[in-house]
């Protein structure tokens, strides 16, 4: 999955894990899993296979990937890491058959999500920025990579649509039991790693803050609103 952060994320990956076929961990920051090869024996032995720092990562990425799906007894697995959008290239390089969901929200949505966290004291400009850095290459991703691109908005009006689309592009049958994932969520909720907040932790598909338009953006964030069909 590639999102932004504050975008609904956890609530797809809630409904998408309680299939029967998919598993959704929580967020799996691939991308800050490091190797780092010792001078000497193993460097050379790595470089006679052809195999750097960066290459022993990806090999590394796809066993966690595997390792989880055996754990879990699915043969689907979606990961929803924010983080994601700075490593969509990685990530087609690695996995080329990988199905990419690109999760949309409206970029006052994302802000106004951020700005409403507990204890947050950040400006307005600093948030806007957050933002920006994760709109930027999430639109790159979307441009560059064929993938269903879905909206937050979309998915809590009518979440029925939204996971039946999820499911015909992962190629498993729809189950109904999906909308009810508070029935399937317990211990999936860990610190620091995706929305833990009361709305998640009910177990009902709430409806989106929604917003109009493009009116009072900047224009740094009414082109991607435009280009994300909020206009």
């Amino acid at each position: 999955m590639i999102a932004a952060v504050r975008s609904g994320s956890t609530l797809l990956r809630m409904l998408l894990n309680s299939h029967s076929r998919i598993r959704a961990p929580h967020e799996l920051h691939l991308r800050t899993i490091g190797v780092e090869l010792s001078p000497g024996y193993s460097e050379t032995s790595m470089e006679e296979l052809g195999l750097d720092r960066v290459e022993l990562e990806h090999v590394m990425w796809d066993r966690i990937l595997h390792l989880e799906l055996l754990r879990s007894g699915k043969d689907r697995i979606v990961d929803k890491t924010p983080g994601n959008v700075f490593i969509w290239k990685r990530l087609h390089y690695v996995w080329p058959d990988a199905r990419f969901v690109f999760l949309l929200r409206h970029p006052e949505g994302v802000i106004s999500s951020l700005q409403n966290r507990k204890d947050n004291t950040t400006t307005r400009d600093a948030l806007e920025a957050t933002a920006l850095k994760y709109f930027k290459p999430l639109e790159e991703a979307r441009r560059a990579l064929d993938g269903l691109t879905l909206r937050y908005e979309d998915l809590t009006a009518d979440p029925e649509k939204a996971t039946r689309e999820v499911c015909a592009f992962l190629d498993v049958e729809w189950e109904p039991g999906m909308l009810e994932y508070g029935r399937h969520y317990q211990g999936q909720f860990v610190p620091n790693l995706g929305d833990r907040s009361d709305t998640i932790k009910s177990g009902r598909i709430q409806a989106a803050r929604t917003f109009d338009g493009v009116t009072g953006l900047p224009p740094r964030l009414a082109k991607y609103a435009t280009a994300w069909g909020y206009a």
